[in-house]
């Protein structure tokens, strides 16, 4: 009898320490003694913050213990940071780690300006692909109403009649009752550029009696910038849709220091009476893209094989010379010219061994190098390289003009760049921007830490609750108990943006952990592997169970 109640007394004592300590670590993450950032916009308070099963479930003085602990001691806290333009829709098919986009402290992805990588049948399908594959950041996408029109039409320029246009609609509607954020536009470029106004106003409507928005690469950010502008407020005043304008930029060198300023007003005007439109912007002076840019929307009005053609033929290159130094007309935007002339137009990635010595140097000092023409140099470019697309960057922009931007209280921040399919790749667009590695560093370092233009606490809601709440992501983008834990932790001091134009692949530094809905995906630097990222679906998903508003799909 002595004997059992020994043992007992014994096993007791044993096993009360292991209870107690079960108890203490009913945490899965506890972060201490950092300095929280909310994402309202308020100062920073010293807290702990407790998350479990993915959820931010105390913030305060934490008694308990996590199973993992995190020493924040000095640093920042916030929430994870939202890229509001991002091109990741194919590349996280191939790759859901996203290297470059977890290294700038990013946690969710709104991609989707060329629409899905899948028809609007198939997005149910593409969804739950990379749900099941596993994404390291949450992931929303817009549909491209190009896609509808490509469908209905082919990509010729021309009108559709009213049952092609119900077709679209149809289109429309399926995407956006399998989850899309809405629809975009690139209305710069072919077939796009193709949209009427009206019809667009159209495509909205079905866009927004399902809660979504109309985002757009405007149809043009030179000379006709402001009426671009109008444009897409136009678009989402009379069909009832959210308006997002895609990468806000003044792309005009006669007219720095004025158009910007005319814009701002007439988006702020825009809101006063009530209509719905913000737009995103990334923190360079210059802009990347395609080659085929450099060569009117006309050479593009009868399909890609006939541009093709057009391009080979000595006499239409001549009328393109011409048409270049003209300066802007109307559908087209000019970006030579709004860049101030092939000299700030710089070879990014051509996708060919003869022209990869010229990668980084302008088109005036290549043609000197070749003895040919600028243009000539770029369509030939073009025509050796596809099926690919050569890239250029393309400095158009002022940095007063960018300055002023950002400061507008509905700017967000968005990085019109691609996920790399491994670390310290070029984007999986091909395209060597900075901005792939550097965008969301580069507003806490440069424009908060080193210029003032924005406070920490403004920068910081403009990159999280900010955007949550326009995408209607109403479960995250806060340091709210209950909200979904999706973190960042920075070291003002040390963070910095090191991707720069003759290197734009270099990793940031002072960016020490993301957690994405509740796992480490960023652990002292370095990125973890894990995958647990969620698809988030728009307000009109309606496959499977209806949601109120757009949250992950758990």
């Amino acid at each position: 009898m002595i004997n059992r109640l020994a043992i007992g007394l014994l096993a007791l004592a044993f096993l009360a320490p292991l209870a107690a300590q079960a108890e203490d670590t009913a945490y899965d993450v506890v972060i201490r003694h950092g300095r929280v950032l909310d994402g309202a916009g308020n100062p920073w308070v010293p807290a702990d913050i407790a998350v479990k099963d993915g959820v931010i479930v105390k913030v305060g003085s934490v008694q308990g213990l996590g199973k993992r602990e995190i020493d924040a001691a000095g640093k920042y806290v916030s929430p994870g940071w939202i890229d509001m333009m991002d091109q990741s829709g194919e590349a996280l098919r191939e790759v859901g780690t996203a290297p470059n986009k977890v290294n700038m402290g990013v946690t969710t992805l709104i991609g989707g300006e060329g629409g899905t990588p899948v028809e609007a049948e198939e997005i149910d399908a593409y969804f739950r692909e990379l749900e099941a594959k596993g994404i390291s950041v949450n992931f929303g996408t817009y549909y491209s109403a190009t896609q509808a029109r490509v469908a209905v039409l082919g990509d010729s320029d021309i009108d559709p009649t009213p049952a092609q246009l119900e077709k679209m609609k149809t289109l429309v509607g399926t995407a956006m009752d399998a989850g899309a954020m809405g629809i975009t536009t690139a209305l710069i470029y072919p077939p796009s550029a193709y949209h009427k106004t009206k019809n667009l106003i159209e495509l909205a409507r079905v866009v927004g009696a399902k809660g979504g928005l109309y985002a757009s690469h405007i149809r043009g950010e030179s000379a006709e910038f402001l009426d671009a502008v109008a444009e897409a407020i136009r678009i989402g005043e009379e069909s009832g849709a959210g308006v997002e304008i895609f990468h806000l930029k003044a792309a005009y060198y006669p007219n720095w220091g004025k158009d910007m300023k005319a814009a701002l007003a007439l988006i702020d005007a825009a809101r006063a009476r009530g209509v719905n439109v913000a737009a995103d912007l990334y923190p360079y002076v210059a802009g990347g893209t395609g080659l085929e840019i450099t060569a009117p929307n006309w050479v593009y009005a009868d399909g890609v094989d006939k541009a093709l053609e057009r391009l080979r033929d000595s006499s239409v290159r001549a009328r393109l010379k011409e048409e270049l130094a003209a300066g802007p007309q109307d559908g087209w935007t000019n970006m030579v010219y709004a860049s101030g002339g092939w000299k700030n137009v710089v070879l990014a990635n051509s996708h060919l061994d003869d022209y990869a010595r010229f990668h980084g140097r302008n088109f005036e000092d290549i043609g000197k190098a070749l003895s040919r023409d600028p243009a000539d140099v770029a369509w030939d470019i073009m025509l050796a390289a596809y099926p690919k697309r050569p890239f250029a960057l393309y400095f158009m922009m002022s940095e007063d003009d960018v300055r002023l931007a950002m400061k507008a209280p509905w700017a967000s921040i968005g990085s019109d760049a691609a996920s790399a399919l491994k670390e310290g790749d070029f984007d999986a667009l091909g395209l060597p921007h900075p901005r792939s590695y550097g965008t969301f560093p580069r507003i806490i370092a440069k424009y908060v830490r080193d210029e003032g233009v924005l406070s920490l606490e403004d920068a910081i809601r403009k990159l999280t609750s900010w955007p949550a709440a326009r995408m209607g992501l109403m479960d995250r983008g806060l340091i709210r108990e209950g909200l979904k834990a999706d973190i960042t932790v920075f070291d003002f001091e040390e963070i910095d943006d090191t991707a720069t134009w003759e290197n734009p692949t270099a990793k940031p530094t002072g960016i020490d952990y993301v957690l994405v809905n509740g796992s480490i995906v960023l652990d002292a630097g370095q990125h973890t592997g894990a995958t647990p990222g969620k698809v988030l679906r728009g307000a009109g998903y309606t496959l499977g169970h209806k949601r109120p508003t757009a949250v992950n799909k758990d």
